[in-house]
C-alpha cells in the first residue's frame, strides 16, 4: 500500500503536468489569435453619432465608410473600422478613445467638434496611438500633442477668411459677434475673426457688439435685440448648426437685414432646412462639388452620389474620406503598423492628393489648404468663392 506521503507527492506531480499542458495550450491559442489579428489592420473612429453634434458625426462617418468600401486593404491586409460613439460629450469622447485604444487600433480618426477632439487627444497620446482629425479646427487640438494631426484647415485661417470676405467683398466696416461660450470652436473662431476684422478695417472699435449664449439655447431674442440696436454691417455667429439655424431665423424675424456669417459647422441639412428661404447668409467650408480640385475629388463625388443618392454631397463626408485615405497612405509609407512609424509617416505628409485638395501638414500637424465660401440661395448651399492660404 502506497503511503499518504507518496500519494501527496504523486498528486503534486500530476497537477504540475496539467498546469504545464494548460500553459502550453494557452500560449498556442494566444499565438493563433495574434496571427489572426496580424491579418487585419484596425482603424478606430470616434465621432458624435448621437447628441447635439450627431448630424456632423454621421456625415463624417459616411465619408470614412465610403473610403473604406473603395479601399478596404493596405499592406495586403484587410482594414477593419472600429467605431465608437462619443455622444457629443467631452467625457464620452475620452471614454470612446479609451475603448479604441483597448481594441488595439493602429490609428484613430475623428472627431467632428474641436472640444470632443481635445478631450480624446490626451488619451491617444498617452497610449502612443496616432490620430488624424477630419474636421476639428481649433488650434489647441494639435498644439502640444505630437500624436494628433488633421486634414482640415484651422480657425485662425478660417476666421481671417470670413473677416476678409466681410470687409473686401461685403464692404463691412463694423461687425457684431454672437458666440456660444460653451463651445471652444465658437469662442476660438470668434476671437480670430475679431482680430482679423480689426486689422483689416484698421479700427480697434470695429466690433460694436459681442453677445453670448449657451449650447442648447433656443431663444436668442435678448442677444439679437442688443445686436439690432447697434446696427452692425455684418454679424458673425459661428456655432453648432442647430442653435445657429434658430438664431439666424430669429434675426430675420426681428428685422435684422445685415449679412450673417458663420463657420464650417453650418454645412448641415438641419441648418439649411431652417434658413433655406433666407438671404445674405455666408459661411466658410472645406469642399464644394462645384469646384473639384483634384482627381480624388471627382472619385469621391461620383462614388458618394452612387452610395448616397438621397444625400447632399458635403464637406464633412469629404474630410472623413480624406482622413481615412491619409491613414492608409501613412501606413503604406511606413510599411508597418508600428504606431511610431505611422506617426512619423503622417507627420511627413506633403502634397497628399485628397478629395478636399492637396494636403501638406505643417510643424504642428495642421493642414495648409484652400478654404471655400458658400452662401444660402433658393434653399441650397451655393458656391460663392475660394480663398487660398498665403
Amino acid at each position: 500500500m502506497m503511503s499518504k506521503k507518496y500519494l501527496a507527492l504523486l498528486a503534486l506531480v500530476m497537477l504540475a503536468a496539467v498546469a504545464l499542458v494548460g500553459c502550453g495550450g494557452g500560449e498556442e491559442q494566444a499565438s493563433g489569435d495574434a496571427a489572426q489579428e496580424s491579418d487585419v489592420i484596425k482603424i478606430g473612429v470616434f465621432e458624435p453619432l448621437t447628441g447635439i453634434n450627431a448630424a456632423g458625426g454621421e456625415m463624417s462617418l459616411e465619408g470614412i465608410e465610403l473610403a473604406n468600401k473603395l479601399y478596404p486593404e493596405v499592406l495586403g491586409k484587410k482594414v477593419e473600422l472600429v467605431t465608437a460613439d462619443n455622444k457629443s460629450e467631452k467625457q464620452e469622447a475620452a471614454n470612446a478613445v479609451e475603448r479604441l485604444v483597448n481594441e488595439n487600433v493602429d490609428v484613430i480618426l475623428g472627431s467632428y467638434g474641436s472640444s470632443l477632439s481635445m478631450a480624446g487627444g490626451p488619451i491617444a497620446a498617452d497610449a502612443g496611438v496616432p490620430v488624424i482629425g477630419d474636421s476639428p479646427t481649433n488650434p489647441l487640438v494639435t498644439k502640444g500633442n505630437d500624436y494628433y494631426y488633421r486634414v482640415c484647415f484651422i480657425d485662425p485661417f478660417q476666421g481671417n477668411v470670413m473677416a476678409k470676405y466681410a470687409v473686401e467683398t461685403l464692404g463691412a466696416k463694423t461687425a457684431a459677434i454672437v458666440q456660444d461660450v460653451q463651445q471652444d470652436y465658437s469662442v476660438g473662431l470668434s476671437k480670430y475673426f475679431e482680430d482679423s476684422f480689426k486689422e483689416l478695417t484698421g479700427d480697434e472699435n470695429a466690433i460694436i457688439a459681442k453677445v453670448n449664449y449657451n449650447t442648447g439655447d433656443k431663444d436668442f431674442s435678448a442677444q439679437l435685440t442688443e445686436v439690432k440696436s447697434k446696427q452692425p454691417d455684418v454679424i458673425f455667429a459661428p456655432g453648432n448648426f442647430t442653435e445657429c439655424g434658430i438664431l439666424v431665423e430669429k434675426a430675420r424675424e426681428l428685422g435684422i437685414e445685415a449679412p450673417i456669417l458663420g463657420g464650417d459647422t453650418w454645412e448641415a441639412e438641419e441648418f439649411l432646412n431652417r434658413v433655406g428661404d433666407l438671404n445674405d447668409i455666408y459661411f466658410s467650408t472645406h469642399f464644394t462639388a462645384e469646384e473639384p480640385v483634384t482627381e480624388v475629388s471627382n472619385t469621391f463625388l461620383n462614388k458618394f452620389k452612387e452610395e448616397y443618392p438621397d444625400r447632399q454631397v458635403n464637406a464633412f463626408a469629404a474630410l472623413g474620406f480624406d482622413a481615412y485615405m491619409l491613414a492608409l497612405d501613412a501606413i503604406n509609407r511606413a510599411g508597418t503598423t508600428d504606431h511610431e512609424a505611422i506617426k512619423e509617416a503622417i507627420a511627413e505628409t506633403a502634397d497628399f492628393q485628397g478629395a478636399t485638395g492637396f494636403i501638406t501638414l505643417d510643424e504642428n500637424g495642421d493642414a495648409t489648404k484652400t478654404a471655400i465660401i458658400k452662401k444660402v440661395e433658393d434653399g441650397k448651399f451655393v458656391y460663392e468663392s475660394k480663398v487660398d492660404p498665403k
